[in-house]
């Protein structure tokens, strides 16, 4: 059996602190942010429209690009396993 590492290949920021993520081998999930805004580094987020404008995929997973210059080093990404791990949305978008 292959091991597969989850690629990202898109996001879709929603308006209540959700995001669509999209693998490239067609799993689709979606992630609750909520529970992070709470922390420091996650603070700006907390602006609906911060946490839409800079939501991305950088370093194959979901990414938060707040100084827009696309650096994958001064991003906030989450671990694509733990997104992964997600029940998958698929059945839910036609």
């Amino acid at each position: 059996m292959q091991d597969y590492f989850p690629v990202v290949v898109q996001v879709i920021p929603l308006d209540n602190y959700h995001v669509q993520v999209f693998f490239d081998n067609g799993k689709i999930v979606e992630y609750d942010a909520t529970s992070i805004l709470q922390g420091d580094v996650f603070r700006p987020l907390r602006d609906i429209q911060t946490f839409k404008d800079t939501c991305t995929v950088l370093n194959d997973t979901l990414a938060w690009d707040l100084s827009g210059d696309r650096n994958p080093c001064e991003c906030i990404d989450l671990d694509p396993f733990t997104l992964y791990e997600l029940e998958s949305i698929n059945h839910l978008i036609a």
